[in-house]
């Protein structure tokens, strides 16, 4: 009982008892200070706020029932500012759900949606229930919310700390990089499918793993049925709640100890030395536009968490419907608040940004110069030691590959590494001297002198082909998405070698192979961070799907069989991945070599040939320093030829 009053001190003050009692439970003024629901002695206290709300209520559910048992006005009283606050006491967490409603002025005209009727789900919700079982619609209509218990005992971490050019990243799906039944692990699709899967990751060397999204995401939005099949929204990139962790990729239900196994899964591959980078969707949600769903921020402040055309309909730069308003004062803090959750409690590495440039955009939709987000982020003592890497472009046509705002903390998947060096590695013509500057880090884009650490290489991702398709097709095969062929890019610089898919013309495949291996050889020897596709290392196929967003089944999921199919693609893969790791001269400038020759020298067919002109096929480039200890020379020739 002593140990008990101390704890309340120490979270109220002398004060600590209630001070009124509301719908039967006795209740207090709770943490405005601390978003969301927090567990506090003898209870928990709910923390929301509203710019525009004139009214909120608590409403309690008992666990899976879609009517409440109890509804809680917050009192006037408990309101400081535009933030409601209060603690109620004798709730048993394990025992209830909860969501809250809102009154305030409805006028869509001007973006404002308040509805009393409706329940919201908090945006700084740690767990959102209904959501646990992969494809299976919860009951009802709307998300509740789950207070989540941290029990989470770090012991003595210590994240790897990779500088930056000396990642190798591997982008993967978590379902779906398990989920085939050819995986062999006990826990197919989930964080513990995963983690059953590092011997394979230290076999293949990745030092860093690329999480499509987990946060919590609604894999049913847009189900349809196509060719008698089901489509989901399986990629996730619709987020439901920013803070809590996809329930349906754990092994099992984790009730109010949401997060534990994705944290047991962080803390594992930190250990080993691989660092977890998340994908994070902060430019849109899954409440779209005004058609779509209505359970969170469009009944808390629509007008401000939203970027809204003059009559009140909704800006689509995110090509999903709607857009987050990111720079307001409001979204920045929701945002900083966020990804300081995620680093704090969960200790991940860094973040992928998806279409990063609608986080520069003002509330009118126009490119910002010195986006206050973007600072923000970059100078955040909290994410001090995090990887921020932008997706640099959105679906407004905003293009910042070279360009985004960065302050020196921020890099960028290069887009243009990806489509310059899959036009060269083909053999188009007037690609020799792009091809060069991608190789050696880009510095016509980042100059040394301006920007370290910017760019991230890749020649395949989650969205477009797989390296094996695109040396397999010179088209996109969407059919099976069911509209018509017509979505996904048709820009991708792909060569189907004289024959369009699978064929068993030996000659084919085996240009096929050679084309694979160069491609993932020069990635291994080019300057910055590399990034592959989960797959690529033993020929995964998509079958020509360069959008595979919607399927949840074998066009997307990895084929395990495919690994003993390919073993020699994988121990050159694996193998190329151990020489860049031997050699530092590859991923960046080191001390001067000893022997005198240059940090990078051109040798385009012939020695000192530092000329390409438009019928140029041949590179050669000698990257020369110290090794890893500074006591020897390294030096690495690459030669290309593309003809």
């Amino acid at each position: 009982m002593e140990e008990n009053r101390r704890e309340r001190e120490r979270f109220f003050g002398g004060d600590y008892g209630a001070t009124a009692e509301i719908a039967g439970f006795p209740v207090r003024p709770g943490l405005h200070l601390v978003n969301g629901a927090t567990p506090v002695p003898g209870g928990v206290s709910f923390t929301v706020h509203s710019f525009g709300a004139t009214a909120c209520e608590l409403c309690l559910f008992r666990r899976e029932e879609q009517e409440p048992y109890a509804v809680l006005p917050f009192p006037e009283s408990f309101r400081i500012g535009n933030t409601y606050s209060m603690t109620v006491f004798g709730l048993d967490i394990r025992e209830f759900e909860y969501a809250y409603r809102m009154d305030g002025p409805y006028c869509p005209e001007r973006g404002l949606l308040f509805d009393r009727t409706k329940y919201l789900l908090d945006p700084y919700a740690r767990a959102v229930t209904g959501q646990s079982t992969w494809g299976k619609k919860a009951a009802g209509s709307a998300y509740h919310a789950r207070v989540v218990e941290d029990v989470f005992d770090w012991g003595n971490f210590q994240d790897p700390r990779l500088p930056f050019q000396d990642m190798i990243i591997y982008e993967l799906h978590v379902r779906g990089f398990t989920r085939h039944p050819s995986s062999g692990t006990e826990h197919p699709g989930t964080f513990a499918g995963l983690l059953e899967k590092l011997p394979y990751l230290k076999k293949l060397g990745v030092n860093a793993v690329e999480l499509m999204p987990v946060f919590e995401f609604d894999e049913l939005a847009d189900e349809r049925i196509v060719d008698g099949k089901q489509l989901l929204n399986y990629w996730g990139y619709n987020t439901v709640c920013f803070f809590a962790p996809n329930t349906s990729y754990t092994a099992a239900v984790e009730y109010n100890r949401e997060g534990t196994e994705l944290k047991q899964m962080v803390r594992t591959l930190n250990e080993n030395g691989i660092e977890v980078i998340l994908d994070v969707v902060l430019n849109h949600t899954a409440e779209g536009d005004e058609r779509g769903p209505f359970f969170s921020f469009k009944g808390m402040d629509n007008n401000i968490y939203y970027m809204l055309t003059p009559d009140g309909k909704y800006y689509n730069f995110s090509g999903v419907g709607n857009t987050l308003n990111c720079n307001h004062p409001m979204v920045r803090q929701f945002i900083l608040d966020c990804l300081r959750y995620w680093v704090v409690e969960y200790r991940v590495d860094g973040f992928r940004f998806d279409l990063a440039s609608i986080l520069g955009r003002d509330e009118d939709g126009g490119p910002l110069r010195e986006p206050p987000l973007l600072e923000s982020l970059a100078f955040d003592p909290i994410l001090g030691h995090v990887k921020l890497i932008a997706e640099a472009w959105d679906a407004g046509g905003l293009y910042q590959v070279g360009s985004f705002p960065s302050w020196n903390r921020w890099a960028e998947w290069n887009g243009r590494y990806r489509d310059d060096l899959r036009r060269f590695l083909k053999g188009d013509g007037g690609m020799a001297w792009a091809a060069i500057q991608r190789i050696c880090g880009s510095p016509d884009l980042y100059p040394p002198d301006k920007r370290q650490n910017a760019s991230v290489n890749f020649l395949t991702c989650h969205d477009g082909f797989t390296l094996y398709d695109l040396y397999a097709y010179n088209e996109k095969h969407n059919e099976a998405n069911g509209w018509g062929n017509t979505d996904g890019a048709n820009d991708n610089n792909s060569w189907n070698c004289g024959a369009e898919g699978e064929t068993d013309d030996p000659e084919v495949l085996a240009l096929r192979e050679r084309l694979r291996r160069n491609a993932f050889l020069v990635l291994m020897c080019s300057r910055g961070a590399a990034m592959f596709l989960a797959g690529d290392e033993f020929g995964n196929s998509q079958g020509g799907n360069n959008n595979a967003y919607c399927q949840d089944n074998g066009i997307s999921w990895l084929d395990w069989t495919d690994l003993e199919k390919n073993r020699d693609f994988f121990a050159f893969a694996s193998g190329m991945i151990a020489l860049r790791k031997a050699h530092p001269v590859l991923r960046g400038r080191t001390i001067p070599a000893a022997c005198g020759w240059p940090d990078i020298s051109l040798h385009n067919g012939t020695v000192q040939n530092a000329q390409a002109d438009g019928n140029a096929r041949q590179i050669g480039i000698l990257f020369a320093g110290k090794d890893a200890g500074g006591m020897r020379d390294d030096g690495v020739f690459l030669a290309v030829n593309a003809h």
